[in-house]
């Protein structure tokens, strides 16, 4: 790893620019930087769900490993021509995603985000993974870059959604169903 900050404030970005990893300064609205930066802002929506207590360790080991992937993969991200995300880890995903869809019901409707606490934050954990890869697909528009990144991010929102529905489940015993129309109560 290159340097470390002794200091929080460097005062380099006032200009409006920062540093890749390679040393390189960019605009702070650099698609490399929105890329990177949303990995980040999805991987602190991760911590929000592991803040939750009481989860169910299966979750706790597949989430903690997520995020040293989503640094990985903003590192790879921040450092132009690095690649560190590999097919292994967009396999492990499936694995996980399958082991922790089999046990449920088939998803015949949509669902609304919240279910409870953990449910909840893994709803919005999914929603910016999703922005994330967007990131992702408008960098890759711009400068080649390694495939494996938004197939990683593509994987790891299915993977939220489902551990959303496992997550409900174990909060409150059941997801809510979305019903197109519905009345307000009055």
């Amino acid at each position: 790893m290159g340097n470390r900050l002794s200091k929080i404030y460097t005062r380099t970005g006032d200009d409006g620019t920062t540093g890749l990893g390679d040393g390189t300064r960019v605009a702070k609205d650099d698609a490399r930087v929105e890329a990177y930066g949303t990995v980040d802002e999805a991987n602190c929506t991760i911590g929000l769900i592991l803040a939750v207590p009481g989860l169910p360790k299966a979750i706790v080991d597949c989430l903690v490993e997520v995020q040293h992937d989503l640094f990985d993969l903003g590192g790879e991200l921040c450092i132009p021509g690095m690649t560190l995300i590999q097919p292994s880890h967009v396999e492990r995903l499936e694995k996980a995603l399958d082991g922790f869809n089999d046990p449920l019901p088939p998803l015949k409707d949509f669902i609304l985000p919240g279910g409870g606490p953990a449910a909840a934050a893994c709803h919005l954990a999914r929603t910016t993974v999703r922005r994330a890869e967007r990131r992702v697909w408008t960098l890759a528009a711009e400068t080649p870059i390694s495939p494996e990144p938004a197939r990683y991010l593509n994987r790891l929102s299915g993977l939220l959604c489902v551990l959303a529905r496992v997550l409900a489940r174990h909060e409150n015993g059941s997801e809510v169903i979305w019903s197109r129309g519905r009345q307000a109560a009055g």
